[in-house]
């Protein structure tokens, strides 16, 4: 396995500037944000698509500082019940496939999205319990009318490229955890497969290492982002926290630095189960700590994984 990171938290600096700092780091790999979500500073589809010239200048400069392009970023909402936030949503998937492609990366990560009820709503709506039994009606519309066609859709186009679609499991979405992951892989195509992320499965109540058992080989992509649940105001409130991140007092649970929520054995076995199920790929930072800088909260990450990460595939034993 191999250290990289998410770009996108230092996309007010050039690339040319990020790269050698994050080399001196010991990061191998970045991962680039292509949509409106996932800030396309970095990797904006409307400038390198069809530029061969561009192409080689990112590819050159990637290979002066020791870098390798793990995945791009296109994280969006392409079944938005807003047709306009839906379309420009679909276009940077269509777009970040085929710069994918022209770029020789073989992994995109996105959300699966979130429709809204009807045809006639304006916002998403995420489900979260069975009853009233309109939610039923709500989830029956939204994986058989809008989410599961979109995908068939959707896996076909990355297919003919040959680029892997990673969904990022994310509560407000159709697809938050194993089970939805593993519903709309089924429906669709093996080369939808999970972004794993465990902060967004800890504050659900999950165990990683189960999940990452759970979903085998459907782990296309991972990223290092950790999770700390406030014992004391969760007692209060429960989980289900909409109070805004900056409110950090006051909320059930927060994103932290991998090593901030939970310890260092439990991130230990959070790679050595994705080891034994088979990923051997990038292991991607992701900083969305609130409490710390972009640099503090990255360098950290770095260093914490370095102790961590088995970067080298086991030698033969002598038993075997």
């Amino acid at each position: 396995m191999k250290i990289g990171t998410l770009t996108v938290p230092f996309a007010s600096q050039p690339l040319k500037d990020v790269l050698p700092y994050l080399h001196g780091l010991g990061v191998k790999a970045v991962e680039l944000g292509t949509s409106r979500v996932t800030n396309s500073a970095h990797c904006n589809p409307d400038v390198f698509l069809g530029n061969p010239d561009k192409i080689k200048e990112l590819k050159q400069l990637l290979e002066e500082n020791g870098m390798v392009i793990s995945a791009l970023s296109c994280h969006g909402n392409p079944i938005h019940p807003d047709k306009k936030i839906a379309a420009a949503d679909h276009k940077a998937f269509v777009d970040t496939v085929a710069l994918a492609q022209e770029l020789g990366v073989d992994t995109i990560v996105t959300f699966s999205g979130c429709p809204g009820d009807s045809d006639g709503s304006h916002y998403p709506n995420w489900v979260t319990c069975p009853w009233p039994e309109d939610f039923m009606k709500v989830l029956d519309y939204q994986w058989n009318e809008k989410l599961v066609p979109y995908w068939k859709e959707a896996a076909a186009i990355a297919k003919r490229a040959g680029v892997k679609v990673a969904i990022e499991m994310h509560p407000g979405f159709c697809v938050y955890n194993t089970e939805t992951m593993l519903r709309l892989r089924e429906a669709t195509d093996d080369v939808i497969g999970a972004n794993f992320d465990p902060s967004h499965l800890f504050w659900q109540g999950m165990d990683a290492v189960s999940a990452i058992r759970e979903l085998g080989d459907a782990i296309h992509y991972v990223h290092a982002k950790d999770c700390r649940i406030d014992k004391g105001n969760t007692a209060r409130t429960g989980v289900l926290d909409t109070k805004p991140y900056g409110d950090e007092i006051n909320r059930s649970w927060l994103f932290r630095t991998v090593g901030y929520g939970h310890d260092s054995q439990t991130w230990k076995d959070i790679i050595s189960a994705l080891r034994m199920t088979g990923y051997d790929g990038v292991v991607s930072i992701e900083h969305e700590d609130s409490l710390m800088s972009v640099k503090e909260g990255l360098e950290k990450a770095v260093q914490f994984l370095q102790d961590i990460i088995i970067e080298e595939e086991p030698a033969q034993m002598w038993w075997a």
